[in-house]
């Protein structure tokens, strides 16, 4: 069993002793654990690089990882069922979405124990067990995030390996100096200072044309506040500066490759081990029969990964996870496997694993490439559940639609047996930002928009969807078919097809221009998956689509929240940079926008705004708050939602009306 040791650091009771309905208290063991996998077992010969990574004198690769158990503190009282929390960067996302908890900021001053928000407690109250393991080798190195330590590869000679790497830069401000990573992670530093085919080119829009930035311009080495240089090989820098919004995007050689792919490993033989015990190590919760995986965004890409790659069975031949949620992860996988991969990239006109998108196989018309990402999944006959979830911005993104349409966008198509897609209509990445603002929840400046961010929170759609892949997996009940917008009821179109109906609702803000995903030619090493051909030749635009909006700019396709169908303002996927911040052309990545509709009608004459005001549309609160509720209710009959959220769907259309009718 590659789980070999399980060190505590502590053990604590949660939210201050709170009972949870029948299950009682919860408490939270935090620890190391230690694991020793065998590089020529089958289950493990698919991770890049695995063959050169140092072996102990028992033939094994060795690492560790944080881990997070979260159990009920009576044991008899567990449901037998786990959810896996893929953590992102480090950062828990099941306990905030499924629990609708906070979620700390979490910076080098954090504890290892800060406190953990269990919500409103849905999971608790269903008996689950919440395991978080760290995978991730490249995260920041703050001790309260849930991370993973590994060996690098090295060469028959015992020497570092070296490669080009290509990544993407963007700054909130004008700046002299550049991290070679994203969001502060871990980066690979530049072999030769002095590389004389390093290149920077500059964009103003992801798949807009480049400009080249004379080598002169710029040099690996940071600035300091008095205009005086410092070799550094973890920086780039540039006296004239880099301004505030344009994308830099780099290629230079670096020194040092860690296993990146050891990741699929830590987190598969992490439940392997919770589920089917070990001989030598106690599972310290027993009578675990079913494992969920849930992960969003970086970690719903690399559940795709984990997907495409199969890599499901542990190294006895048995099934890791029964079922997967893969959240607002669009059509993308991601650099999770790659030699020299960046753990956190996560924009499509950087990577190279974006087809095959869908869960049957197809065929890209460009390029003659055929696959599917379940291809191995189905070779084999197995019974894996899972589900992709996506908000609107992944389809403002251009990606999202290819989940459920060919290659080019030009007809949808059908899933696999067991597999899902649904879309949460006029939502954003996250779960929305309230108060009503047009900044974002961590990163306040860095994440201005033009338009007010989404307020809608689409975890009650989520709630439900965990429930249904339960009942799938536990006792053989379908969810619900999947919901999603398509091209043969006209619900799904071309981006630009939104453009005369924004365009007539002051303020809007609507993009002139969508950035499409395009097939790029990396040149992909078939062992290691690290591109050949950097910075990568670009071809033809794939058929990315977006979601029809009725006349109030609301979407009419995907699963309708109630506070969206019952409309108080027009709820987006998209919103665009605001000038404070550069790049104003550009999408805010991620983001969604709230234009609320006029309160009155003499407000709504004053703007001209053709959309009817509030209060020609509801006599008063109560009838709006009623068709609010009727509206959750439809959901609910149709497993949309559960029954406990049409108070939640009641509780979030109250605070809109509040907000909207005052301001």
């Amino acid at each position: 069993m590659p789980v070999t040791g399980l060190e505590q650091i502590f053990q604590r009771i949660l939210s201050d002793g709170k009972r949870f309905g029948s299950v009682g208290q919860y408490e939270e063991i935090r620890g190391k654990l230690n694991f020793e996998i065998d590089p020529l077992n089958l289950a493990n010969t698919g991770i890049t690089d695995v063959d050169l990574a140092p072996r102990n004198e028992e033939g094994k690769v060795v690492f560790d990882s944080d881990i997070s158990i979260i159990r009920p503190v009576d044991l008899s009282k567990v449901s037998g069922k786990l959810l896996l929390d893929v953590v992102n960067r480090g950062n828990r996302v099941a306990l905030p979405n499924f629990n609708m908890g906070t979620r700390p900021v979490i910076d080098s001053d954090t504890p290892v124990d800060v406190e953990v928000d269990l919500g409103d407690g849905l999971l608790m109250e269903m008996g689950y067990v919440v395991v978080a393991c760290g995978w991730q080798l490249d995260a920041p190195p703050h001790e309260a995030l849930i991370t993973m330590r590994g060996p690098e590869a090295l060469d028959p000679s015992g020497s570092r390996l070296k490669d080009r790497v290509y990544m993407q830069l963007q700054s909130p401000e004008d700046t002299h100096n550049f991290l070679l990573s994203d969001k502060s992670h871990k980066p690979y530093k530049a072999y030769d200072l002095n590389e004389p085919n390093a290149l920077v080119e500059i964009r103003d829009m992801p798949d807009g044309p480049a400009e080249t930035m004379p080598r002169d311009d710029w040099r690996f080495g940071r600035i300091d506040s008095n205009g005086e240089y410092h070799p550094d090989p973890a920086y780039i820098c540039s006296s004239e500066g880099f301004k505030k919004g344009r994308l830099y995007q780099v290629t230079y050689t670096a020194l040092g490759a860690p296993v990146i792919g050891l990741s699929f490993a830590a987190l598969r033989d992490c439940v392997s081990w919770f589920k089917y015990g070990s001989s030598s190590l106690d599972s310290p919760v027993p009578g675990i029969q079913k494992s969920y995986a849930y992960g969003r965004s970086q970690t719903g890409r690399f559940l795709r990964t984990f997907v495409h790659n199969d890599f499901n069975l542990d190294e006895s031949g048995r099934e890791a996870m029964d079922g997967i949620i893969a959240n607002v992860a669009g059509g993308m996988r991601g650099e999770f496997n790659q030699r020299f991969g960046q753990n956190s990239k996560d924009r499509n006109n950087m990577m190279h694993q974006l087809f095959p998108f869908a869960s049957i196989e197809q065929t890209d018309p460009e390029t003659e490439e055929t696959g599917s990402l379940h291809r191995k999944l189905d070779e084999r006959g197995s019974s894996l559940k899972v589900m992709y979830t996506n908000s609107s911005a992944e389809y403002h993104r251009a990606d999202a639609s290819l989940l459920h349409t060919d290659p080019d966008g030009r007809r949808d198509i059908r899933q696999g047996k067991n597999v899902r897609v649904f879309h949460f209509s006029g939502t954003e990445h996250g779960t929305g930002v309230w108060p009503p603002t047009d900044h974002g929840v961590i990163v306040s400046g860095a994440e201005r928009a033009q338009n007010i961010r989404s307020v809608i929170d689409y975890s009650p759609l989520l709630r439900a969807c965990l429930v249904n892949l339960d009942l799938w997996v536990t006792e053989g009940i379908d969810p619900p078919e999947s919901k999603h917008p398509r091209i043969d009821d006209g619900t799904l179109v071309p981006a630009s097809e939104l453009i005369g109906i924004f365009s007539s609702i002051p303020g809007s803000h609507y993009p002139y221009k969508h950035a499409i995903p395009r097939r790029r030619e990396f040149s992909p090493d078939e062992g290691d998956e690290h591109p050949r051909i950097l910075p990568p030749e670009i071809g033809g635009a794939f058929g990315g689509l977006v979601p029809m909006v009725d006349s109030d700019g609301n979407e009419i396709g995907g699963i309708i929240a109630p506070e969206i169908s019952v409309p108080i303002a027009a709820h987006t996927g998209w919103t665009l940079r605001h000038a404070d911040i550069g790049g104003e052309s550009q999408l805010l990545m991620f983001a969604g926008g709230t234009i609320p509709f006029p309160a009155t009608e003499s407000a709504r004459l004053t703007a001209g705004d053709p959309r009817p005001s509030i209060e020609s549309r509801y006599k008063s609160r109560d009838e709006y708050l009623s068709k609010v509720r009727a509206s959750a209710e439809v959901l609910v009959s149709e497993r949309y939602l559960l029954e406990t959220d049409i108070e939640t769907s009641v509780s979030l259309g109250e605070r809109m009306w509040n907000y909207f009718t005052d301001h």
